[in-house]
């Protein structure tokens, strides 16, 4: 009677946990939009994503017509947000903190930032942070720091440095521009991996190798090995943040078109279709993650 009970006890907290933890909302990047923002919000939304993630539109007529086609179309929005490396640093880091209060009252899933520049101090870097972090908990909104190129998180090991010394740092995981600063699919760096994966709340998806940061077709054999690193790396961070939190885990799906996705010469076609790579990568973590 006793095993029985037990069995049952363990039954019932696989599902518990499963239902509350086995969260995923997508979002759909408009990187190389050239729809307008009502047809591209309604085959994104066919195409079972959550949510679009996009820089937010200069001009008051993109504005009006965004927030009309997420309404219709039932979709959330991520904010992405960056540093003008142009400016100088006092100039600059002004329009990065005054730029979230717009963003801020759109009440987006969450900001995205470009923060920094690899070429800033550690101190003019921090400061970015700090402004981002301050922000976001007097909103209630999340900020996160993408791992990227050219940007203070521009590799590993400074990257890690900068998570030791500011607690609150929270990234977002785009392991594609490593693959190529690195120049290898990280698999001798797992410890000092471990802890930018400890700090991740996000995902950029796109599958990166040791000479580029995208490849030609994630659904080519030839790219199986470095697929199935990504989808390693990005398992263990949701699980571990299933563990943490019962918010759903969000996602943006990051195939890029020409010129990062790589083209014929002198016609310049693309090798491959964007809106189906990243439909895949979708799919993909969906099927890894038991998610229907």
């Amino acid at each position: 009677m006793r095993l029985s009970f037990l069995l049952i006890s363990f039954f019932l907290s696989i599902s518990t946990y499963s239902q509350s933890s086995g969260k995923l909302q997508f979002f759909n990047t408009d990187w190389g939009r050239t729809v307008s923002w009502d047809a591209f919000c309604e085959r994104t939304k066919a195409s079972g994503y959550d949510g679009i993630e996009i820089w937010f539109p200069a001009k008051q007529e993109s504005q009006n017509q965004l927030k009309a086609a997420l309404e219709k179309h039932g979709l959330d929005v991520g904010f992405l947000a960056g540093t003008n490396k142009s400016l100088p640093f006092e100039k600059s880091l002004k329009a990065y903190t005054n730029h979230f209060k717009t963003l801020i009252n759109w009440k987006p899933a969450y900001i995205n930032c470009h923060t920094g520049s690899d070429f800033f101090t550690f101190e003019q870097n921090k400061a970015f942070i700090e402004a981002a972090n301050r922000i976001a908990k007097e909103n209630n909104v999340p900020i996160y720091h993408e791992t990227h190129r050219g940007r203070f998180s521009f590799n590993l090991p400074d990257t890690h440095e900068y998570l030791k010394k500011i607690p609150d740092l929270k990234m977002n995981l785009d392991i594609s521009h490593w693959m190529v600063v690195h120049e290898s699919l990280l698999q001798d760096q797992e410890k000092i991996l471990e802890k930018v994966l400890n700090r991740s709340h996000h995902i950029h998806a796109r599958v990166g190798y040791a000479e580029g940061p995208q490849v030609n077709d994630p659904e080519a054999p030839e790219w199986q090995n470095a697929l199935n690193r990504h989808l390693d790396i990005w398992e263990k961070v949701i699980r571990r943040k299933w563990t943490e939190s019962n918010r759903p885990f969000t996602i943006t799906s990051e195939f890029g078109p020409p010129n990062y996705m790589p083209t014929l010469p002198y016609t310049r076609l693309p090798v491959a279709d964007q809106w189906k790579a990243n439909v895949f990568i979708m799919k993909s973590l969906k099927e890894r993650m038991n998610i229907e």
